[in-house]
């Protein structure tokens, strides 16, 4: 299995505590939290990864190398900034698969992959999601899905008492983004959002662990968490 990692983003709400790196380095236990993510991903199965740098992009080329953990690492560099959907329409020109999965660098979420990719085929799917039930929250926007869990709409983020948000994990086929002629978009509004009634969009669920330290509250859980004392989870 073959994935993407965005890892080329600015991390403006957490500057002013990690200064010197890209967030996707941001240290965890003295780790960078990117190599948690990449030991993750390829302990349940992926064996190429494509990681799409831009800011401080030294930083983590320098860090990983070309392979880690006997995976070999290609990198997409971004000669400018390209946001998500932009990022991962460059990457694509580096992958094989007709199936992969895109990893956000400052979101681990325990997902079963082998799982989401059977549940992706079975539905016939061109983008799946890994969303996450949450309660009481305000800082994501919620997906709302059918009785197939096929996607229906996206909401704004908004105070939710209950709802199922974006985990930060997709699986999709390669030839979606062609029908997006842009250079510079965001995959999350640009794309998923306004092509939603184009293509077959699903949601993944799993109640897994879950955190996203782009802000500096879950930044500090992160140093707690039992899940991250090793260095590889």
């Amino acid at each position: 299995m073959e994935a993407i990692v965005l890892a080329g983003g600015f991390g403006t709400r957490l500057s002013h505590i990690v200064k010197d790196v890209p967030k996707p380095m941001a240290p965890i236990n003295n780790i960078p939290f990117l190599q948690y993510i990449l030991s993750d991903i390829i302990n349940k199965g992926i064996d190429r990864i494509i990681i799409a740098v831009g800011y401080k992009k030294e930083f983590i080329i320098d860090y990983f190398g070309n392979t880690f953990m006997n995976t070999n690492i290609i990198y997409s560099i971004e000669d400018e900034p390209l946001f998500t959907g932009g990022a991962i329409k460059q990457a694509l020109n580096f992958c094989k698969h007709k199936e992969l999965f895109i990893i956000n660098g400052d979101t681990y979420f325990d997902v079963d992959l082998i799982k989401m990719k059977k549940f992706h085929q079975e539905n016939n799917s061109d983008l799946t999601i890994a969303t996450k039930l949450m309660k009481n929250y305000n800082r994501y926007g919620t997906i709302l899905v059918d009785e197939n869990d096929k996607v229906t709409d996206f909401i704004e983020k908004k105070e939710m008492t209950s709802g199922l948000i974006n985990g930060g994990i997709y699986l999709l086929n390669k030839n979606i983004l062609d029908i997006i002629n842009l250079k510079k978009f965001s995959f999350e509004f640009d794309f998923m959002e306004k092509k939603k009634d184009d293509i077959a969009i699903y949601s993944f669920n799993s109640n897994c662990y879950f955190i996203d330290i782009g802000i500096e509250e879950d930044y500090k859980v992160a140093q707690q968490s039992d899940i991250f004392k090793k260095g590889v989870v």
